[in-house]
């Protein structure tokens, strides 16, 4: 089982648990957790050869988001958690959306921050030079070229660094499973704009988050269950960059809302 903490409320019955993206852990959610904790039951999980869940060893060689999802959702199931609030960042929005794809049961609402719902060309192509690259290149020079891409202006520094240093942790092949995974995930971010899924989801975007934020703008526009919130001055770790606007969005939005 994937390793996961738990911090439980006196009073509440509402769970919010917060799932993050490729190359981090749940300690990029620490200014959440103070914040949530107050109000709500809090889960925190790390992905599989994340955090950790490091050592999370199975003899799978290939992931899948729709596999990722299923681990999570064990979590869940061991804490005999019926129903949640979602709230993933980066990556951590992939996964959580498929969660509410496959089992929307488990799943009271969604906050997607610096959601990745299409790669643009840039993206793409850099996608693809990642795979020529990803056998001869220093996993660890590959991962902080594309952060710098990502996160490329003064202030998103310690964004980039948090970040980097979490991927600092993560070994040679995981760091292939995971941008393999990636690389691949464009089928699925396609199905995921046409099919809006039903369930309550605030988008929470940074004004200066390039690579992401329009596809994002143009999706809420045909999903009647999705909102936008656009954080001005903030690049793509909305979170961390940004988390008294995003912690106070955030709390908000859950709390229209009922298990």
């Amino acid at each position: 089982m994937l390793h996961h903490s738990s911090h439980l409320h006196p009073t509440s019955d509402q769970w919010v648990v917060f799932v993050h993206g490729a190359g981090g852990s749940s300690a990029i959610w620490f200014a959440q957790v103070r914040a949530f904790r107050k109000q709500f039951n809090v889960l925190l999980v790390d992905l599989r050869g994340h955090g950790k869940s490091k050592h999370y060893a199975t003899m799978v060689k290939r992931y899948t988001f729709d596999m990722i999802a299923k681990e999570v959702l064990q979590v869940l199931d061991y804490l005999q958690i019926e129903k949640a609030h979602f709230i993933g960042i980066s990556l951590g929005t992939i996964v959580i959306r498929e969660i509410a794809e496959k089992h929307p049961q488990k799943v009271s609402s969604l906050v997607m921050g610096g959601a990745v719902m299409k790669l643009n060309l840039s993206g793409q192509f850099l996608m693809r030079l990642g795979v020529l690259l990803k056998s001869v290149v220093p996993y660890l020079m590959l991962y902080r070229f594309f952060a710098y891409v990502i996160m490329p202006r003064k202030h998103h520094k310690a964004s980039r660094s948090l970040f980097i240093n979490e991927a600092k942790k993560l070994c040679q092949k995981e760091f292939k499973r995971w941008f393999s995974l990636v690389s691949e995930v464009n089928p699925i971010l396609a199905l995921f704009r046409i099919r809006d899924c039903g369930l309550p989801t605030l988008y929470i975007m940074g004004q200066e988050d390039h690579m992401f934020l329009p596809s994002i703008a143009k999706l809420v526009q045909h999903h009647r269950s999705s909102q936008l919130f656009v954080i001005p001055n903030c690049g793509h770790v909305v979170n961390v960059e940004q988390p008294q606007v995003f912690n106070d969005q955030s709390i908000d939005f859950v709390n229209s809302f009922d298990i």
